[in-house]
């Protein structure tokens, strides 16, 4: 029963992160080119920005769904060096360097709330490369659009 109570929960956490992912990255899509008043070059700043924030956010999903996890008996515990046992910032700290793949060990995750560690990861890692790739997208649509407009 905690098995599925694990897996219902990282699927709901995963899902969230990459709809609030594709929600943001597609009204940026949509946005940014109205941004007619800034010099081109300068809404790819405004990109990175708003994509720092949306990791953010998503970070602090995952630590919510850590900091639950571990109010549920029998799910799990983080051990190591803590502030104590289900301090919300230490399931942030977790969460940040799990979902940027960093994993410096001194929190480590037991039980079932272990398979949301490696959930956020393969999370992590798929939508930093989704943001890179669309900020390559950007960067070429808009440093191109610079250099015609400064000849």
């Amino acid at each position: 029963m905690l098995f599925l109570l694990a897996f219902l929960l990282n699927t709901s956490l995963v899902s969230g992160a990459i709809l609030i992912h594709y929600e943001v990255l597609s009204l940026l899509d949509r946005k940014l080119p109205n941004f007619s008043h800034i010099p081109p070059r300068f809404r790819v700043l405004l990109g990175v920005g708003a994509i720092f924030l949306t990791h953010v956010v998503e970070i602090w999903l995952f630590a919510l769904g850590y900091f639950v996890s571990l109010h549920v008996d029998g799910l799990g515990a983080v051990v190591g060096e803590t502030a104590g046992h289900g301090v919300f910032l230490d399931c942030v700290y977790l969460s940040f360097v799990t979902f940027t793949t960093v994993g410096f060990g001194d929190i480590v995750a037991q039980g079932y709330v272990r398979y949301l560690t490696g959930a956020e990861a393969l999370t992590g890692l798929i939508l930093i490369t989704w943001s890179a790739s669309f900020l390559f997208i950007e960067m070429q649509k808009y440093w191109t659009n610079a250099k015609h407009h400064d000849k």
